[in-house]
């Protein structure tokens, strides 16, 4: 017999396949369909590199992925980056992670997904639907999840086995019926663009694309064997995605050239309609449709275990009520607090604006994750590690560098809008602040 939980505690019945669908599917969303245009954009219409980039987005998603996975092990515990900081180095730098990832990155994240399915179907119904769809979808992903992580879970795997087929096909088809006659990996950049400068812009894009694979940190404490699961699904997923990833690009150039893609704002489909029609294409835009919801359900299941964390430790206001669970043994209030959100995001109807506040606002938070693999393994040498970081300690050190790259290019190199969305980021995450300490003095009180 399957032993039982204490009641009032969440379920641990979640295993590596649903980790790793939770991966694949929070990152395989709507990057691998839409950013190729930025992409593009970017270098000029030249093809090489963009590729480059993906190969680079892919290296740097593997090392963080490596570096995660000691932290996310040696503390299995649900919530993530909130209990893994608040461990290494301070209960305050914890809750901002929360709050940030609680009020910002997966409320934005999931607003993002919401507005993107609504653009794409209102091609169809009219655009005066674009926005009662994407809270439609939001509060669809709410009811199933309320419903119980298996659910959820269960949704998770069918939408990431539904979003591989369409890019299966294209990889397929695209190398049997694609010319090949187009450059793949040469030129980098158009002529009088700079190399440094469009690959800091390009890979900035690209690892948006490869956002989400730490989600399935926040529900280590609902796996049955984290220690064992947790960096197979981290490290396997990711690795599935950048191989992904560079099939399907070179596949869209096979058949459509970097200087068309580049005014193509979704190129899985204008490649699907030259290859098979326009029904071709419809199909490939359902496949879209489902990545893009099959990602905001990720994002809702593990932003909704974060809140819970925070409301366990009695540092969120309402703390009394998003910490109950329902008669599913689900974090329910806190499901619909990241939906209410989303929802609120949602009215501003920009996916780019969303999406690029969720990265910069969550790639502060990962590099000083990074970071504690260094100081746990000075401050708790004794602590048993089933998983320990290969070529230790260069594999953590080019983490945090790459995470401090992708802040100063956000903070110097992206143009006035983005430097101001990175600061509105840092204002909002420093409210964060405040509430603590509130919270902290009311308890103290009680």
């Amino acid at each position: 017999m399957a032993e039982q939980e204490p009641e009032g505690k969440l379920r641990r019945d979640l295993g590596w396949p649903t980790a790793t669908s939770l991966v694949v599917g929070c990152v395989i969303g709507a990057g691998v369909f839409f950013k190729p245009y930025a992409i593009y954009q970017v270098t000029g219409g030249a093809p090489g590199m963009g590729m480059l980039a993906w190969v680079l987005g892919g290296l740097v998603s593997i090392l963080a992925a490596l570096t995660f996975a000691e932290v996310a092990i040696l503390i299995p515990k649900t919530g993530g980056m909130v209990t893994y900081l608040t461990e290494a180095f301070d209960e305050r730098l914890g809750f901002l992670a929360g709050w940030m990832q609680v009020v910002i990155f997966y409320p934005s994240f999931l607003a993002g997904y919401g507005v993107k399915v609504g653009s794409e179907l209102a091609e169809y119904v009219g655009p005066q639907f674009e926005l009662p769809i994407a809270i439609a979808v939001i509060v669809a992903l709410v009811a199933v999840n309320a419903m119980g992580s298996r659910a959820a879970g269960g949704m998770q795997v069918l939408a990431t086995i539904c979003k591989l087929i369409p890019l299966v096909l294209l990889m397929v088809f695209g190398f049997l019926w694609g010319s090949g006659g187009h450059p793949v990996v040469s030129p980098l950049v158009a002529p009088g663009l700079s190399v440094p400068g469009t690959l800091g812009s390009t890979l900035l894009a690209v690892l948006f694309a490869f956002e989400g694979w730490t989600n399935v940190g926040t529900i280590a404490g609902e796996m049955r064997d984290p220690g064992r699961d947790l960096p197979r699904a981290i490290v396997g997923g990711v690795s599935i995605i950048m191989a992904v990833y560079l099939a399907i690009n070179v596949a869209y150039l096979w058949v459509i050239p970097a200087s068309e893609l580049m005014n193509l704002e979704s190129p899985a489909a204008a490649v699907a309609t030259k290859l098979f029609g326009p029904s071709g294409g419809t199909f490939i835009k359902l496949g879209i449709i489902v990545s893009v919801i099959g990602a905001g359900n990720g994002f809702l299941m593990s932003g909704s275990r974060v809140a819970y964390q925070l409301a366990e430790e009695g540092t969120l206001p309402g703390s009394r009520h998003l910490a109950t669970l329902n008669d599913r043994r689900v974090p329910a209030n806190a499901v619909i607090l990241v939906g209410a959100l989303a929802c609120l995001y949602s009215l501003s109807g920009e996916f780019d604006l969303l999406t690029d506040l969720g990265v910069f606002s969550c790639w502060v938070f990962y590099t000083l994750t990074f970071a504690c693999v260094m100081r746990l393994r000075t401050t708790h040498p004794e602590w048993e590690r089933s998983y320990r970081v290969p070529l230790y300690p260069v594999v953590p050190i080019l983490a945090i560098l790459s995470g401090l790259f992708v802040i100063a290019s956000q903070l110097l190199f992206s143009g006035p809008r983005a430097l101001i969305m990175s600061l509105c980021s840092i204002a909002i995450t420093l409210t964060g602040l405040p509430v603590y300490y509130a919270m902290r003095k009311g308890a103290a009180r009680r």
